[in-house]
């Protein structure tokens, strides 16, 4: 990525043809090299698919207390690597309060489809207030949006895309990609069906917060919600919210999201779990004293039962330095 004076971030797209013809013949010998390699490995992780069982263990032991998004992740992934022949993208729009786990979750995904995560060349993060700041470069961003996914996706078929801070993305941004999420067989001689987008958004968090709440105060329990109970509610407001980045979008209108995926309010028996899994990170033995007490310095809402973490588990790490 490369960035341009007066804060204008440019998305410079990987225009690469995958004609292995004369056309190819003639690229520097270097750039072929580079190519080649990139190309190789994009081929093998196509062809090693994904392994279920991993992706399972990952969300089941790194995730806590997000019973609905463990499950419609884990078989929305292995659905769409498991069909050869997919119409349009898989496309998940990931909702919920900070600290809830939407990053942490995005980053195994990217771990289990490509080794190096994050840090692949085939796995792609755009952070709204980084490489979209200002509302007057709409249509600069669109353009440049649109050139960097075809540019990549020509490149490596296979290739994921990350939107992080979806509700503080300008509308009508994101509606820049929605031709390669649709149902096209290819668009410009490219075809995205194999590539997967997620949108991660703080948005509609209030609505999944006001679910788990009636499901406390009746005496249910978390693990009764079910997708139904919160994906229709959470599209509509999400499309009606002007600060969440799908306002009015037609990724919605035409139904090119796959899956609203809720991220439950974390309870505190859940930020405990956060302390105990980040002190096994750091190779040091639990120790349930500390766990008390760093989960106990954490804010809870509402204001009277105090069931929920106002900042989940992001705070965390910051808070287990003091101990």
């Amino acid at each position: 990525m490369h960035f341009l004076g007066g804060g204008i971030t440019w998305l410079q797209p990987l225009r690469v043809s995958l004609s292995l013809g004369s056309r190819l013949g003639r690229v520097a010998a270097g750039s072929l090299c580079r190519f080649s390699d990139a190309f190789l490995t994009c081929v093998f992780l196509s062809v090693r698919g994904l392994a279920p069982a991993a992706l399972k263990l990952d969300l089941e032991q790194k995730l806590f207390g997000q019973h609905l998004a463990t499950e419609v992740i884990l078989k929305a992934l292995t659905g769409f690597k498991n069909n050869k022949n997919p119409k349009k993208p898989l496309t998940l729009s990931l909702h919920g309060w900070a600290g809830t786990g939407k990053n942490f979750v995005s980053q195994i995904v990217a771990e289990n489809l490509h080794p190096k995560g994050l840090k692949s060349n085939f796995v792609h993060l755009f952070v709204s207030t980084l490489h979209f700041p200002h509302e007057q470069k709409i249509k600069l961003y669109q353009e440049q949006l649109q050139k960097w996914i075809r540019g990549n996706v020509s490149a490596c078929a296979s290739s994921v895309f990350i939107f992080d801070e979806m509700d503080k993305l300008h509308p009508g941004i994101i509606d820049a990609i929605k031709p390669f999420l649709d149902y096209y067989e290819q668009v410009d001689g490219v075809s995205y069906c194999k590539a997967i987008f997620i949108f991660l958004s703080n948005a509609g968090g209030d609505l999944i917060t006001k679910t788990a709440l009636d499901f406390w105060r009746a005496g249910r329990k978390r693990e009764d919600i079910q997708l139904k109970d919160l994906e229709p509610v959470l599209s509509v407001g999400v499309f009606n919210n002007k600060h969440s980045g799908l306002w009015r979008s037609g990724l919605i209108d035409r139904n090119l999201i796959d899956y609203f995926v809720p991220f439950l309010p974390l309870e505190y028996k859940h930020v405990k779990m956060c302390v105990r899994a980040e002190m096994r990170a750091r190779g040091a033995a639990v120790d349930e004293d500390i766990v008390t007490r760093v989960a106990e310095e954490m804010t809870f809402f509402p204001k009277d039962e105090k069931i929920y973490s106002d900042k989940g588990c992001k705070t965390v790490q910051s808070r287990l330095d003091f101990h």
